[in-house]
């Protein structure tokens, strides 16, 4: 009996700290009048019409323009702004849920070199973290895993499932790679002094890699056996399937960084973090490298930098014509991923145009985790994965969502945060 109670107990938490249901598939057409329309590629219609219909859009452009008897449901979202929806590039999101208890953090693997590891098959699709991306417009994202010399495969995924497998939009997108660091702090506790210095190791570490790529290129030239997993799941890089995530800082590295890959035959590159990557701007645009810039509000690296270089850094790459993102990495991440339109904004009050902006985690984002022929913009034919705002969604005082959608589903934007919020708001009420 005592093991009966405790059983009941356990599903009983489960449950009540699930998610809330996926909605349902998009039964009846829709159509929102009235708003501004973000286009996601740049373009802005005003007093717009969006209409969709199955998970597809199926009309954009001006409100005149449209049939309103054509469709079963009309949002008049007059006075409002509809986006596109957001894509977090680079994220941890449902990989890890509380970072103090072991269980629950599935973002690392033991070893260096694992690019069969695949990130999809960790991801809880009920996460309370993952849900409260969405009040802020974050429905998508690509869940990438961390650690050692090269950290595994990740995979795009939309944030209203029931599990990874009906999470994944697009598996097994891209391979990343964490790029050693030219430089090192010394250990004051070993007798060295704490500046930089260089690392003596930087290009046994570059050989180390190269020579595993080099060794499953060559794998696929033979009759590729035994049967080698970490080199089968490399195959992508060389046939232009997969693409190869560097994660790099330092006009120096990132420029060893795209000489290693052109030399092993990596089709598609992108760099993520890239710190002085507009000191290679023109190397970057030239053989088309994407970067996924850091979040804005950081320090510079170096001391000799302006202090707002962290904040200019999208516009500086913009006007070199290379193509950005954003990477929501770094300290508290997966909490601070739905900062991700305000990282945008901050791009945005330092050069940026505010619908280059908005394409950082959009079109952008789409482009470069190889799903822009269905997601990033509102055009027909595309996933109706959009959101209405009663105001800039880039900024945090008028970012307020009222209907948000994933593939025409219209989704719940109630989470943990938001229970709590209007439980405490009516305690204050009654006092």
């Amino acid at each position: 009996m005592k093991n009966i109670i405790q059983l009941i107990l356990i599903m009983f938490v489960t449950i009540s700290v699930a998610q809330q249901t996926p909605a349902p598939a998009q039964k009846e057409s829709i159509l929102i009048t009235g708003a501004t329309a973000h286009i996601g590629n740049g373009t802005v219609i005003e007093n717009s019409a969006v209409g969709f219909e199955n998970g597809k859009i199926t009309f954009i452009g001006k409100a005149s323009e449209a049939n309103t008897s054509n469709y079963n449901q009309v949002i008049d979202a007059s006075n409002k702004h509809v986006y596109p929806g957001f894509i977090a590039l680079n994220s941890t999101l449902g990989l890890v849920e509380i970072d103090a208890v072991r269980a629950t953090d599935d973002e690392d693997e033991v070893g260096s070199l694992l690019p069969h590891i695949r990130s999809l098959i960790a991801y809880n699709a009920e996460s309370k973290i993952v849900e409260s991306m969405r009040p802020n417009g974050v429905l998508m994202g690509q869940v990438t895993p961390r650690g050692g010399r090269i950290s595994g495969t990740s995979s795009v995924v939309q944030f209203d499932a029931w599990n990874w497998e009906d999470a994944a939009i697009k598996t097994d997108d891209a391979i990343h790679l964490n790029w050693p660091n030219s430089l090192k702090r010394g250990r004051p506790w070993r007798g060295e002094e704490p500046g930089l210095k260089p690392n003596e190791d930087y290009n046994n570490e570059i050989n180390e890699v190269t020579s595993f790529l080099t060794e499953a290129k060559a794998y696929f030239s033979g009759d590729e056996k035994p049967r080698n997993l970490p080199f089968e799941a490399t195959e992508g890089l060389f046939n232009g399937s997969k693409k190869l995530f560097i994660h790099v800082d330092g006009a120096r590295e990132i420029t060893d960084a795209i000489n290693f890959g052109e030399k092993i035959g990596v089709q598609n590159m992108v760099i993520v973090g890239g710190d002085q990557a507009d000191k290679v701007s023109n190397m970057l645009a030239s053989k088309n490298i994407p970067v996924v810039i850091q979040r804005p509000h950081r320090l510079p690296s170096n001391n000799d930098e302006n202090i707002k270089h962290t904040f200019m850094l999208a516009s500086l790459l913009n006007k070199a014509g290379v193509l950005c993102g954003i990477d929501p990495s770094g300290g508290m991440e997966r909490m601070n991923t739905r900062n991700l339109p305000f990282y945008a904004g901050t791009f945005a009050a330092y050069g940026l145009e505010k619908e280059k902006a908005v394409q950082l985690i959009t079109e952008n984002a789409a482009k470069i985790a190889g799903i822009d022929a269905f997601a990033g913009t509102i055009t027909t034919g595309k996933d109706a994965t959009l959101f209405i705002s009663e105001g800039d969604a880039l900024d945090m005082r008028t970012n307020i969502i009222s209907d948000a959608f994933i593939q025409g589903r219209a989704i719940s934007l109630e989470t943990h945060q938001t229970e709590l919020w209007h439980r405490y708001s009516n305690k204050y009420k009654q006092q």
